[in-house]
């Protein structure tokens, strides 16, 4: 008795089976090819884009190679190149090798490439502070202490990556200013950092020689 229920019971499911399949094979089918379709474009698009990858860090190690080889107008136009065309990782590296390649022959145009990268929102925090601080590097010797304050400002929080950096160049441009206050400022936050390199303290500590005494009240 008992396999006679189970027999009824598999050609009652069997029948379930062939009803669903006759009602909705089609839409059964459409949704495996989709599958299928989604799973083969996901794949080739994975290895377009790392192809594309691949052609681009080839590209950026030539053009590094230029640079080694101070082969430097050749070398900024293939960062130039690359950063209109690369995948946005090399793109973003390429265009900070090409402001750095201009500012051997045209400051001027470096820091107008560094100030694009600091407000393009597709480069990370980090990427954007070594931009702020190479532009205010070209400008140390020309622009005056406010504007170089609000270059920078940013860039010497606690935990910002190019703070130490930051700081001296913010030092070194209030001392120009004779600014002695703003100098302080500056150079007691590179001393009390523990994290300054040793090569930044002692230049630190040089400037520091060089600001009168304080007063004592």
């Amino acid at each position: 008795m008992t396999e006679l229920f189970s027999e009824v019971d598999d050609e009652l499911r069997r029948e379930q089976l062939r009803k669903i399949w006759s009602r909705y094979s089609g839409l059964i089918i459409a949704a495996a090819v989709l599958i299928m379709i989604g799973v083969g474009g996901w794949r080739g698009y994975q290895y377009l884009q790392a192809q594309k990858a691949a052609k681009a860090g080839a590209a950026f190690e030539a053009a590094v190679a230029l640079a080694d080889q101070n082969k430097h107008a050749e070398a900024e136009a293939a960062f130039t190149k690359l950063a209109e065309t690369a995948p946005p990782g090399y793109r973003n590296l390429s265009r900070l090798r090409a402001a750095a390649e201009a500012a051997r022959h045209d400051p001027k145009e470096a820091v107008k490439l560094y100030d694009a990268i600091v407000a393009d929102k597709g480069f990370g925090t980090a990427e954007r502070d070594l931009a702020r601080v190479r532009a205010a590097g070209l400008l140390l010797d020309t622009e005056t202490y406010d504007n170089m304050l609000q270059r920078l400002k940013s860039a010497t929080a606690p935990e910002a990556p190019f703070r130490h950096t930051a700081r001296e160049l913010l030092a070194l441009s209030a001392w120009r200013a004779n600014d002695t206050t703003a100098a302080r400022k500056w150079l007691d936050m590179i001393n009390e950092d523990g994290q300054t390199p040793s090569s930044l303290r002692s230049r630190a500590e040089a400037l520091q020689a060089l600001l009168p005494p304080v007063a004592k009240s």
